[in-house]
């Protein structure tokens, strides 16, 4: 009787490759560890660029930039500083409602809950900073909710810290800013030519 040509039949060969490719996939993942999954989806609705005023000045240096912690309870800078002096007045950078003025850890805080920008809205704040408006007051973009407060908090310098939440989260302030007002530098006066002087 001739052999079959073809695959020779082993069930035992190929039930242990099976096994361990099982064993094999499990310990990579970890033992008893659930497979992986796809990371999660948020319906965070992206940052409006609402923002008609810089909190200080006109174009001000940022002294620190936002970063963003890994966790919540990381370390992080969870908003930008800027550069400013003690007495500068703190505007309002979009229109919105006051959600917030007063003392937290000795320290003046305004906080404005912006108009139109989603539920949760986002809520912009501003410290150190010795209110001028109170809770529930109205402002428009460019409003005056204080002046900063002398004292260097967390900067080597007076700064005023300008923070963005929606709901619990942090975001980056400098996305409420439209391009425009990003790149713009303080106003220089240019020589009008053509027109006589007037004596």
């Amino acid at each position: 009787m001739r052999a079959k040509r073809g695959v020779p039949r082993r069930p035992g060969l190929l039930l242990a490759l099976a096994l361990m490719l099982i064993l094999t996939s499990s310990t990579a993942r970890g033992a008893g560890a659930p497979p992986p999954t796809e990371p999660p989806t948020t319906d965070t609705p992206p940052t409006p660029t609402v923002a008609r005023a810089w909190p200080v000045g006109i174009r001000p240096l940022v002294l620190r930039a936002w970063e963003p912690p890994p966790t919540p309870y990381a370390r992080g800078h969870r908003g930008v500083d800027l550069a400013a002096v003690p007495g500068a007045p703190v505007r309002a950078v979009a229109t919105g409602r006051v959600h917030f003025a007063g003392r937290v850890a000795g320290r003046g805080v305004v906080s404005v809950e912006l108009s139109g920008t989603g539920t949760p809205p986002l809520r912009t704040t501003y410290e150190p900073v010795t209110a001028a408006v109170e809770k529930g007051t109205e402002v428009t973009a460019g409003e005056v909710l204080g002046t900063l407060e002398a004292g260097r908090g967390h900067c080597t310098t007076t700064c005023v810290h300008w923070g963005l939440l929606r709901g619990d989260t942090y975001l980056d302030p400098l996305t409420l800013l439209p391009p425009w007002l990003l790149r713009r530098g303080p106003s220089r006066l240019l020589p009008v030519l053509g027109v006589p002087l007037s004596g």
